[in-house]
C-alpha cells in the first residue's frame, strides 16, 4: 500500500540535492544544468480538492496458513482484528482473545481504505460470532477499513491496489504489514488529482460506446462507464495521470502539476539553461520512487546523467502527454525522455510509447532530424547509462517559442505545432498519422450519405454540423477528435475516419462535406428532408403491404401537415373512430 501521506516533489535551488538525483561527473560541464535547475521554480499551484479517508482500523485478514495467523496475531494486539480462514485455523495460540475467527470465503470485495465491501459465503464464527446468516442462502456483506491478504488468489488483481489492502506473501511482505496499518488508523486526506469534464467527452452516445482509453490505461480500476460519460472513483485514484494523457479531447485533466503550471518551469529551467551556456538540452521525466532511486544510484556509482541531460521529477511519469512533449520541444529542448525504472503499469508504458511515438512522427514530418522523443526502460544505472550514451543529439526550431503551455489540451498541442511548423525544415500543409491518433478529418460516401444528420447528433466535439436550413453535412477538422462515433452511428455506413493533422487555415473554418437538395412536399410544396433521403424511403418501402397502394407511397412525400391532412380527409383511411 502507499502511504496515505501524498506531497508533491518541490524544485529548488538545493545543489547537493539535485546532484544526488543525477548529475554526472563531467564537473564544469555540468554548470549550466546546475545553473537551470537552481534558478527554476514551479509556479505555486492552485488550491486542489482533496479526497477524505477514514480508517477506524478494524482489520479483516484472509488466509490459512501461518502468515496470515500470525498477522491476525500481532495486529489484534493493538486493532480489532478478524481473521477469515477455510479450514480450521492453527498458530493461534497466542493471539489475544479479541482476535474474532470466521470459517467461510469471499465471494466479492471492492472499496478503499475505511471502506472496503466484502461480500462472504459460508460463514461459520470459530472463535467470536460471525454475523447473522440471511436465511436465504445470499452472501453476507461485510464493511472494514483494512484488509491484509494471504489468500491463494488477490481480491485486487489489478497492478495497483486500493489504499488500505496489503498482499501478504512472505516475511518481508508480514514486516512491511506489521509497520504500516497502524500508521492507516485515522483520517486522512490527499488531493484529488484529475478534472473531469463531461462535456467534452467522446466516451458514448446513445449506448454506442466510441472512446475508452482512459477506462483502459487506468491501472486501478477507477474509471468506468456511466452511460454516455465516464465516471472516476476519487478514492481509487492514485494520481498517475494516465487518463489525462490517453484522453483525445481534453475532457480529462491532470491537477499534480498542470499542464500550464509545467510549461512555465520548464520554459524558465531551459532559458536558464541557454543563458548558462547549455546546449542541446534533454530533459529527463522521472518518477519520484525508483526512478528517483535510480539516478541517485547512478549518480553515486559515478555515471550520473550526460551533461546535456536535465533530469525532472514527476508525481508519476504516466501523466506526462503529447501536449506536454511537443510543447517542451517548442519552448526550447532539443529533446523529451522518459524514464520507466519499473514501477510503472503495463499500460502505462503503452501509453507512454504511443505519445511518444506520436511525436515523433510529427516532428519527423516537419523535417526535424534525428529521435527527439524517448522512452527510457532502465532498471539499473549502467542500462540508464547505456540508453542515454544511444540517444545523439537532434534539430529543433531555431528559436524557441515565448507562449505559455495551455491547460486546454488540444489548444496546447496547436500552439506547439504551429511554432515547429513555422521553423520547420519541411513546409508541408498536412501530416498523414496512424489510425488512433486523435487528429483527422470525416470522410463521406455521397452516393450512401442521405443527410439524416444522425452523425451530427451523436458527434461530441462538434466537429460535424447541420447546414441550419440548407441540407447540409458541416465539418470543423479542428475539433474532430477521431472517436468514431459518427462512423458507427451511420446508418447507411457512408463515413470512414482519415486521421491527419492539417497545418492549413482550413482546419479552423466550417467546410462543407456533403450537400443535396431538398425535397417538396408533393401537396403544399414546402421543403422538408433531403431528395435522396426521400427517395431511399420510397424504394425501400415501395414493398411492403402497408405502402401498397399509390396513395400511401406519396404520403411519405408530404411534409408533416399534409400528411396528418391527408389521412383525417382520405375516406378509405382507417382512424379510431372506425374501431
Amino acid at each position: 500500500m502507499n502511504s496515505p501521506t501524498f506531497s508533491p516533489e518541490s524544485p529548488g535551488a538545493d545543489v547537493d540535492a539535485w546532484a544526488a538525483r543525477g548529475f554526472s561527473s563531467e564537473g564544469v560541464a555540468c554548470h549550466a544544468k546546475i545553473a537551470a535547475l537552481s534558478a527554476a521554480v514551479m509556479p505555486a499551484a492552485e488550491p486542489l480538492p482533496t479526497v477524505t479517508y477514514v480508517s477506524k482500523g478494524n482489520v479483516l485478514v484472509i488466509g490459512d496458513g501461518p502468515l496470515a495467523a500470525r498477522a491476525a496475531t500481532e495486529l489484534a494486539r493493538a486493532l480489532p482484528v478478524t481473521l477469515l480462514v477455510s479450514s480450521n485455523p492453527a498458530g493461534l495460540d497466542t493471539a489475544p482473545e479479541s482476535l474474532a475467527v470466521w470459517k467461510g470465503k469471499v465471494e466479492s470485495a471492492s472499496g478503499y481504505l475505511g471502506q472496503f465491501t466484502l461480500a462472504l459465503a459460508g460463514l461459520t464464527g470459530l472463535r467470536g460470532m460471525a454475523p447473522a446468516a440471511s436465511g436465504s442462502g445470499a452472501a453476507q456483506a461485510a464493511i472494514v477499513d483494512l484488509v491484509v491478504d494471504a489468500g491463494t488468489k488477490p481480491l485486487f488483481a489489478q497492478h495497483q491496489p486500493p489504499q488500505g489492502y496489503w498482499r501478504l506473501a512472505d516475511d518481508a511482505a508480514l514486516e512491511k504489514v506489521l509497520a504500516e496499518i497502524p500508521q492507516a488508523v485515522g483520517e486522512f486526506e490527499k488531493p484529488k488529482f484529475f478534472a473531469y469534464r463531461a462535456n467534452l467527452c467522446a466516451h458514448s452516445r446513445s449506448t454506442i460506446t466510441g472512446c475508452n482509453r482512459c477506462v483502459e490505461v487506468c491501472s486501478t480500476r477507477a474509471i468506468a462507464a456511466d452511460g454516455d460519460h465516464v465516471k472516476v472513483d476519487p478514492h481509487l485514484c492514485m494520481g498517475c495521470g494516465a487518463c489525462a494523457s490517453v484522453c483525445p479531447s481534453g475532457a480529462m485533466s491532470f491537477l499534480f502539476p498542470r499542464v500550464a503550471d509545467r510549461g512555465d518551469y520548464l520554459r524558465s529551467l531551459l532559458s536558464a539553461f541557454r543563458a548558462a551556456g547549455g546546449k542541446d538540452a534533454c530533459v529527463l521525466f522521472h518518477n519520484g520512487t525508483d526512478g528517483r532511486e535510480l539516478l541517485a544510484s547512478a549518480a553515486a556509482a559515478g555515471n550520473g546523467l550526460p551533461a546535456r541531460v536535465i533530469p525532472i521529477e514527476a508525481w508519476h511519469v504516466a501523466s506526462l502527454g503529447i501536449d506536454l512533449f511537443l510543447g517542451a520541444l517548442a519552448l526550447g529542448a532539443n529533446q523529451v525522455a522518459v524514464l520507466a525504472a519499473g514501477s510503472e503499469a503495463p499500460e502505462y508504458r503503452v501509453s507512454l510509447t504511443e505519445q511518444l511515438a506520436l511525436a515523433q512522427q510529427i516532428v519527423a514530418a516537419l523535417g526535424y532530424v534525428g529521435q527527439h522523443f524517448k522512452l527510457v526502460e532502465a532498471g539499473d544505472a549502467q542500462s540508464l547509462a547505456s540508453a542515454l550514451a544511444g540517444l545523439g543529439s537532434a534539430t529543433g526550431p531555431a528559436a524557441p517559442a515565448a507562449f505559455a503551455l495551455s491547460n486546454d489540451k488540444r489548444m496546447a498541442v496547436e500552439f506547439a505545432v504551429e511554432h515547429l511548423a513555422k521553423h520547420a525544415p519541411t513546409k508541408t500543409e498536412q501530416i498523414a498519422l496512424e489510425a488512433g491518433a486523435p487528429w483527422g478529418e470525416v470522410k463521406v460516401d455521397k452516393e450512401k450519405c442521405t443527410l439524416c444528420l444522425a452523425c451530427a447528433g451523436a458527434c461530441p466535439a462538434s466537429a460535424l454540423m447541420d447546414g441550419g436550413e440548407a441540407p447540409q453535412l458541416r465539418f470543423l477538422e479542428r475539433n474532430c477528435v477521431q472517436c468514431g462515433l459518427c462512423v458507427k452511428t451511420c446508418p447507411e455506413n457512408a463515413l470512414a475516419l482519415s486521421p491527419r493533422l492539417l497545418l492549413t487555415a482550413a482546419v479552423r473554418e466550417a467546410r462543407v462535406i456533403n450537400e443535396t437538395q431538398p425535397f417538396h412536399c408533393v401537396r403544399c410544396n414546402k421543403p422538408f428532408g433531403t431528395k435522396q433521403m426521400v427517395d431511399a424511403m420510397v424504394g425501400r418501402l415501395s414493398g411492403h403491404s402497408m405502402f401498397s397502394g399509390g396513395a400511401a407511397l406519396q404520403r411519405l412525400q408530404m411534409c408533416a401537415d399534409c400528411r396528418v391532412v391527408d389521412m383525417m380527409s382520405n375516406p378509405n383511411e382507417m382512424t379510431t373512430r372506425d374501431l
